[in-house]
């Protein structure tokens, strides 16, 4: 019985700029450098996931009610919606 034998892999080029680099790894395949069956997962609990700015339009009196609920709650009323919307679709 013979042992699986690790791959070979190329060594990961030195770049001057980051530009280089960029243009590299464009046009070849990590996996001629790197060993991907021995990565590990990992978790980066501390990334904030992206946002993206929205344009929306409410009645005055809605705006109005829910900067008083934001306010009798001590948080700004952009969160208190995006708490509301997510709790909303999570119901679903």
């Amino acid at each position: 019985m013979t042992k699986p034998t690790k791959p070979i892999t190329k060594p990961i080029p030195k770049f001057s700029s980051e530009a280089q680099e960029r243009a590299y790894w464009e046009k070849h395949d990590s996996t001629e450098h790197l060993d991907w069956s021995t990565a590990r997962k990992v978790a980066l609990p501390n990334l904030k996931p992206t946002t993206r700015t929205i344009s929306l339009r409410l009645p005055q009196h809605l705006l109005d009610s829910l900067k008083v609920a934001a306010n009798a709650r001590d948080v700004p009323y952009q969160s208190l919606i995006k708490v509301w919307l997510q709790e909303k679709l999570r119901s679903q």
